[in-house]
């Protein structure tokens, strides 16, 4: 019997592996990394993160129709305008004004995984946000949406108020009262239905004004509040109170309209209040002869009111990919956001800053004159601001 005797590796004497390579060793570790690397991919892809990812949502075009379910066979889709006019001539328009969105990638049951969000990180058309900054815990669904659906209502309204006031019509008859605190000191004498006429004498068209007026009456004496019940006019002494530092009645209101034509906005499923420019605009250039977009392809985003001033937005990065993809070429953003603006404009796209819906008009009105030109005219004239000054 022939012994033999074992090595450090275990193996008999004659049976000993070759040392490996260069090559092999690092063939080896190749593979090594690369099974770690999709054990870790894998992980990742499985794990939920506590984020929610923010990009790039549809885009509507004002001018344009949407998609309705038919009342005749849910099984079927009719297409109607966006914006519809009654009662009053309208024209037609050649260009596109679009209204932006931005969709959420993730909720409180499923949030995207630590993949997704790494991925996310390194895309400058999406941002990853923790997931209760867009769902608060303290807030149900149901409650998130009707709000959001309460915001898109009451943006729709201010933007036909806006447009109309636009071009001449009187449609603000006051602020509506819609609340009451516990102790608030109009509970007396004023009624859910109310429309506030004016304060002192001098009359109330928003909401904002009421409070300014409220702060120059102050606490110590009572102020004369003018207001119609049920068409009828009244008035009626009331001495605001101090809630915080600020000069309250202790009433939830909002802007009051009487339109003198139909103007109607179908856009399901999309809520918050960030489209009423883009409302404004496209109300505006159906109601006017001239066609204000001549062909053009224009995207923005902006709260408004009545008196036509224009608001920030969230997700106005997101925006600005997304009026890329729709293949706008210029682009109107609050001025309240150029901060955001500033570094981040997709490559080809002309970004304008809009503080009013006049100045929204006065950059359809120069791009109608300039073209694609508009961008490098501008920066000659400098007729129009952008975020960049």
């Amino acid at each position: 019997m022939t012994l033999f005797r074992a090595d450090e590796q275990g193996l008999p004497e004659g049976h000993r592996k070759a040392p490996q390579t260069k090559a092999q060793r690092k063939r080896t570790l190749g593979v090594t990394l690369l099974v770690g690397s999709l054990v870790l991919a894998v992980g990742l892809a499985a794990v939920p993160s506590a984020y929610v990812i923010e990009q790039p949502g549809p885009w509507f075009d004002t001018l344009g129709t949407v998609s309705v379910p038919d009342p005749e066979d849910d099984t079927k889709k009719d297409k109607i305008p966006l914006i519809t006019i009654e009662g009053t001539e309208s024209f037609p328009t050649t260009g596109e004004l679009d209204l932006l969105t931005v969709s959420v990638l993730g909720n409180p049951e499923q949030t995207p995984s630590w993949l997704e969000v790494a991925t996310a990180w390194f895309d400058p058309s999406k941002a990853v946000v923790p997931l209760e900054a867009i769902f608060p815990k303290q807030e149900s669904t149901e409650e998130r949406e009707a709000a959001n659906t309460a915001q898109m209502v009451d943006s729709q309204q201010d933007a036909i108020a806006a447009a109309l006031t636009n071009l001449g019509y009187d449609v603000v008859v006051g602020v509506e009262v819609l609340g009451f605190t516990d102790d608030s000191p109009a509970k007396s004498v004023l009624s859910l239905g109310d429309v506030i006429t004016a304060f002192n004498g001098t009359a109330v068209e928003s909401v904002p004004q009421l409070r300014e007026l409220l702060k120059a009456n102050g606490t110590s004496t009572p102020g004369i509040v003018s207001f119609t019940r049920k068409g009828v006019a009244q008035e009626a002494q009331v001495t605001p109170m101090d809630v915080n530092g600020n000069i309250v009645l202790g009433i939830g209101a909002k802007s009051k309209y009487d339109f003198p034509f139909d103007v109607s906005i179908r856009l399901d499923d999309v809520g918050g209040p960030s489209a009423g420019m883009m409302f404004a605009l496209g109300i505006i250039d159906k109601l006017t002869p001239q066609d204000i977009t001549d062909g053009n392809h224009f995207a923005g985003t902006g709260t408004i009111d009545a008196q036509g001033n224009v608001g920030p937005i969230g997700g106005i990065q997101q925006k600005l990919y997304g009026a890329k993809k729709a293949g706008a070429t210029y682009f109107l953003a609050p001025a309240g956001n150029c901060d955001e603006v500033v570094g981040h404009v997709p490559a080809g796209l002309q970004v304008y800053s809009v503080e009013t819906l006049n100045d929204a008009l006065n950059v359809l009105s120069f791009v109608e004159m300039h073209g694609e030109k508009s961008e490098a005219m501008n920066a000659k004239m400098g007729m129009l601001a952008t975020c960049q000054n």
